[in-house]
């Protein structure tokens, strides 16, 4: 059987990774030109799911050297008003948590695999197998097509053109602080992410990332070594005509000091816009010899921090449902519908509680969360 994987994102390549450990006939097609050509600043939370899936799928030797360069991330977590004041922390699992560079992880996930570069994905044929087009004008044959080309995604527009994202009306600007020129930070920003919790419609999240990282044996160098805090504004209502740091600055102007001096000492080339989208929601389809996983079917908001787990959980389940052969494709589906669809449900609902509700509607919740931390059994039963 031969598996054609049109993306060489992380779940696309954890996938190959993991079919070509079963010995299985693998090819990832990728729009870039080279494997140096993708340069994503920001690191990943890989949650204890994520983890599992990267060393079952992974040769071992690509797994030690992600753990090598992933650094532990503090998976506690705090609920903060605009002043700093804690509402509520929340103690770490047991279980270990990683921070990896999104460069780092992709030269991880790239190492060991033939990748077809410059191949940008046109459309598909099926008949008794499936004929992959490009537009460069070749073609390509498979037996099975997996597209995980991300939230725009070729692949679902051809298989599940009724499918697809949509804005969900907020905006974030992002941004990083480098930890080796800052040395004021609050201690309480630096050992755990923590979530701002304001009366006013918007909010804010920042947690920190250590160092790791390396840069690819071709010698190019990336900015992943240096530690740094990461900050998200998010808010319905943001007017970035002039300047996104400007624009967050003014909506936090009566915020501590210490969170304005973040935005305002945040280097202008690290700070960012982030139109936020969701999948629509769309029933169950029939399974054929075509499928997607990731973004490609499920993207969700950030606000949770599990997209690139999920996508990780979707190459482990389709390489262990394709392994064992039989109907496969419609095993695979009928299970990450169900948890792909629940998180993006649970991630739009994070997103509008936290950039949305009425100021009284959140006075209530920073009651409830100062309530469950004075109330042992009420914060377990809640988290």
């Amino acid at each position: 059987m031969r598996i054609a994987v049109i993306g060489g994102g992380i779940g696309g390549l954890c996938l190959a990774h993991g079919l070509r450990e079963a010995g299985m006939d693998v090819e990832v097609y990728e729009r870039d030109l080279s494997r140096t050509d993708r340069l994503q600043g920001y690191r990943v939370h890989i949650n204890p799911d994520g983890a599992a899936a990267l060393r079952e799928c992974l040769p071992a030797a690509n797994w030690e050297r992600f753990e090598r360069s992933a650094g532990f991330s503090g998976n506690g977590f705090g609920f903060l008003t605009e002043q700093l004041k804690p509402l509520l922390v929340l103690d770490q699992d047991e279980e270990k948590h990683y921070s990896a560079s999104r460069i780092t992880l992709r030269q991880v996930l790239l190492d060991g695999l033939d990748v077809r570069f410059g191949k940008r994905f046109e459309r598909y044929e099926q008949g008794d197998g499936i004929r992959l087009h490009f537009e460069d004008g070749t073609t390509a044959e498979c037996d099975v097509l997996v597209g995980a080309d991300g939230i725009r995604s070729r692949v679902r527009r051809q298989y599940l053109p009724h499918a697809g994202t949509e804005e969900v009306g907020i905006t974030a600007v992002a941004g990083k602080l480098f930890l080796d020129e800052h040395d004021w930070i609050p201690p309480s920003l630096l050992v755990r992410a923590n979530s701002i919790v304001p009366t006013s419609r918007c909010g804010m999240f920042l947690v920190a990332h250590d160092g790791l990282g390396y840069s690819d044996d071709e010698g190019v160098l990336f900015d992943n070594v240096r530690p740094y805090l990461m900050w998200a504004f998010a808010a319905k209502d943001l007017d970035l005509g002039g300047g996104l740091q400007r624009e967050v600055l003014r909506r936090i102007a009566g915020w501590s000091p210490d969170l304005r001096r973040i935005v305002e000492a945040s280097h202008s080339d690290t700070v960012s816009q982030w139109h936020i989208r969701s999948s629509k929601p769309i029933g169950r389809w029939r399974p054929t010899n075509v499928t997607l996983l990731g973004d490609a079917v499920h993207a969700m908001t950030p606000m949770r921090g599990i997209g690139a787990n999920i996508a990780l959980k979707d190459a482990q389940l389709l390489t262990r449902c394709l392994v064992e052969g039989g109907d496969a494709i419609a095993r695979y589906e009928a299970e990450m519908y169900e948890y792909g669809f629940a998180a993006v449900r649970d991630s739009l609902r994070a997103a509008k509680q936290f950039a949305e509700g009425s100021p009284v509607a959140r006075t209530l919740f920073r009651t409830v969360l100062r309530t469950a931390s004075a109330v042992p059994a009420l914060k377990r039963a809640m988290f």
